[in-house]
């Protein structure tokens, strides 16, 4: 459905838990490098131990390399810089979400030549930001929410509970 990018990931946890919220969506996962930790690292496979047979996971050496394998991908960045609510963004089955590293986020530069399709997750003035996987999953959650939540189990699987 979406194609999650995370440019230059540092915390395996973030990237692992990320993989799971792939999983659970059926997005595609792209990691660009350099990455702040090896692939096959423990802490990154424990987040997701479950999960990993069921993402779709692709590496690629820079960003530019990404962009000319995917010159005709929908991009849309997230970012703390932004003036545009995520809310905002119309978000299509085949988007790519772009989210930058946890201590800096996406480059200025990046930012500077797509101003027109970044947006950023409303909170308190106080706060800096919030944790990468967590603002991940709202964004695909948006996406999925605006297409109808297409190829999703959206019923309960417990029957023997009564709502009474």
């Amino acid at each position: 459905m979406f194609h999650i990018v995370l440019v230059e990931p540092e915390i395996p946890q973030n990237t692992g838990n990320i993989a799971r919220t792939c999983a659970a969506t059926g997005a595609e996962l792209h990691l660009i490098e350099p990455l702040g930790f090896d692939i096959g690292e423990k802490a990154l496979r424990r987040a997701g131990l479950d999960y990993w047979h069921l993402v779709r996971v692709h590496v690629h050496r820079s960003f530019a390399a990404f962009q000319e394998e995917y010159p005709t991908a929908r991009l849309f960045f997230f970012t703390t810089k932004s003036r545009k609510s995520y809310a905002e963004a119309k978000l299509s089955a085949g988007d790519f979400l772009v989210f930058g590293k946890e201590t800096k986020g996406l480059p200025e530069e990046l930012l500077l030549s797509h101003r027109e399709q970044c947006f950023r997750i409303p909170m308190v003035d106080e706060s800096r930001s919030l944790n990468l996987s967590n603002a991940v999953a709202i964004a695909v959650y948006e996406g999925l929410r605006q297409n109808g939540f297409a190829g999703l189990q959206t019923e309960g699987k417990l029957h023997t509970l009564s709502w009474d």
